[in-house]
């Protein structure tokens, strides 16, 4: 606390810090505090927000688990390799942050569309994008994958090489070297990244109204009871969905505020 205010630069800063995380915690605060107990349990009770938050968190680490089955490959390979392209790859990675999301749906549905030859195929084995689960999930994994690439490749970028080729000099083979060395180093890395991933997901909604309107994730639910009835109707679900989602951070947070502790 000391460090803290030791001079006027530091009380300037802490200043403009206060009221960047009031701007933050004022309007979740005043969200939350607006419904009284029994309007939270009666909203809890609602079937179709119970299914809609399920759907959402489950929509969003299956998309996350498959970013991590292709994405931390290619953070590899971008934070080692250097090949014709590289720079124009790392862009393709960040591409999805800058579009608009309403525009990466309409994107999608033009490839992942009924109509479409990938729609098509799919359908011939029974999968279907559109007002389907598997569009909420392609959907949520197009706009948050460059969270959990990058956050891989600075993991991958910290681990220092001449690690790796101790560990090839000693004879280990490359798959060898990547699980017992490089990933193990880079994990905490990665795991952030899958975390900011995940939570990027369960917030999706251009993207995913477009694509599946139905069945509803959190985010149409939102949208489609204050369309429908108003403001009042639609807070209760707000005021439930930021405590879960408060509540599932405090938790990764202490658990890896315990990790950091063991090591």
């Amino acid at each position: 606390m000391k460090t803290l205010f030791a001079n006027r630069m530091h009380i300037s800063f802490a200043i403009l810090a206060l009221l960047l995380l009031l701007f933050i915690a004022w309007p979740l605060l005043r969200t939350v505090t607006a419904s009284g107990p029994a309007l939270l349990w009666q909203t809890i009770l609602d079937e179709e927000v119970r299914r809609a938050i399920g759907l959402t968190f489950y929509a969003s680490f299956i998309a996350t688990a498959i970013a991590f089955l292709c994405g931390v490959p290619l953070a590899y390979l971008l934070a080692r390799a250097d090949f014709p392209g590289r720079r124009l790859v790392e862009g393709l990675v960040d591409l999805p942050i800058v579009v608009p999301h309403s525009a990466a749906g309409i994107a999608l549905l033009m490839v992942f569309g009924r109509q479409t030859f990938l729609g098509q195929a799919f359908g011939l084995f029974g999968v279907r994008f559109v007002s389907a689960l598997p569009g909420i999930v392609i959907a949520m994994l197009f706009v948050s994958l460059p969270f959990l690439v990058n956050a891989a490749r600075e993991g991958f970028e910290a681990v220092d090489p001449r690690l790796e080729r101790v560990s090839r000099t000693l004879g280990g083979s490359p798959w060898r070297t990547f699980w017992g060395v490089s990933f193990p180093l880079a994990w905490r890395s990665i795991l952030s990244g899958a975390i900011l991933m995940w939570a990027r997901g369960l917030s999706e909604f251009g993207a995913v109204i477009i694509l599946a309107y139905h069945p509803m994730v959190t985010p149409v639910l939102l949208y489609e009871r204050f369309e429908s009835f108003g403001l009042r109707y639609a807070q209760p679900v707000a005021a439930l969905v930021i405590l879960i989602c408060l509540a599932v951070f405090i938790i990764l947070r202490l658990i890896g505020g315990r990790k950091e502790r063991a090591r």
